[in-house]
C-alpha cells in the first residue's frame, strides 16, 4: 500500500505538521527526506530497512557516498537529498550558537561537535573558540589526518584561539571507525593543551571525541584536568 492511501493521522508529513517532529519516528522522519520509496517500498519502508542496515540515521549519513548509492532505491537525487538535510542541521546549529546561545551544558556541546564532524572519514582536530559566557565565537577544522591519527600543533592552536579573541577553548577530534574512548595520546595531548592555556589565562573548557557510535566529553568523565 502506498503512503498515500494510508490515513491522514499516519502519514509522515501530516503526522509532523499535526503532531510535531518529535512525534516521529527515526525512520518516518528520514521517509519525509525520501519523498518515494520502491516499486516493492514505501519511502517508510525504505527508510526502515536503510536504517537497519546502517544501524541509525547517523550511520548512514556518515556512510561514504558509494555505499549509499549501492543501496537498492538510493538515487544520486534521493542521496543529494540526505547530505542537504545534514548541512542545513549543521548550518542551524552554527547559526544559532553564533547568535548568542551559550554552550554551557556538555550535551550541547557534545550535540554540537558531534553534528560538525560525525561525517568525517579521516581523523581532523577543530577548535571551538568561546568568549567568557561560553558563547561560539568560532568553529574550525585546524588538522587533517589519516584514518587512524592526526597530528596537532598546539601552537597554531593557540594562535587561532587568540587571533578570534578566545577566553575559552574546546578542542574535539574525531575517531571515524572506533569508539570514543581516549587514547593515551589523547590524554596527553589534552594535559599539555590545558598546561599551554593557562600559560596565557586562557581556560581549556573541554577536550571532546566523536566515535563512530558515541560521543565523549573530558570535562563530563574527569579523564583530563580540568
Amino acid at each position: 500500500m502506498s503512503i498515500k492511501d494510508w490515513h491522514e493521522d499516519d502519514r509522515p508529513r501530516e503526522k509532523l505538521l499535526n503532531l510535531g517532529a518529535q512525534h516521529l519516528s527515526d525512520a518516518e522522519i528520514l521517509a519525509i527526506f525520501l519523498r518515494i520509496g520502491t516499486k516493492n517500498q514505501s519511502a517508510i519502508e525504505l527508510a526502515r530497512s536503510l536504517i537497519e542496515q546502517f544501524g541509525s540515521i547517523a550511520a548512514l549519513l556518515a556512510a561514504p557516498q558509494e555505499t549509499v548509492l549501492a543501496c537498492h532505491g538510493i538515487g544520486t537525487a534521493k542521496y543529494a537529498q540526505l547530505l542537504a538535510s545534514l548541512e542545513m542541521g549543521k548550518r542551524y546549529l552554527d547559526s544559532e550558537l553564533k547568535q548568542g546561545n551559550s554552550l554551557n551544558r556538555s550535551q550541547v556541546v557534545k550535540d554540537y561537535v558531534t553534528t560538525q564532524l560525525r561525517g568525517e572519514n579521516k581523523e581532523v582536530f577543530a577548535v571551538l573558540c568561546l568568549d567568557n559566557g561560553l558563547n561560539l565565537l568560532d568553529f574550525k577544522v585546524l588538522f587533517v589526518g589519516g584514518i587512524s591519527s592526526c597530528s596537532v600543533c598546539i601552537k597554531q592552536v593557540l594562535r587561532h584561539a587568540l587571533a578570534h579573541g578566545s577566553s575559552q577553548l574546546i578542542i574535539a577530534h574525531n575517531h571515524p571507525n572506533q569508539n570514543a574512548t581516549p587514547s593515551k595520546a589523547d590524554i596527553e595531548l589534552t594535559r599539555l593543551m590545558h598546561e599551554a592555556c593557562t600559560l596565557i589565562d586562557m581556560n581549556l573548557a573541554d577536550h571532546i571525541i566523536v566515535g563512530r557510535n558515541q560521543t565523549l566529553s573530558f570535562a563530563e568523565t574527569g579523564t583530563a584536568p580540568f
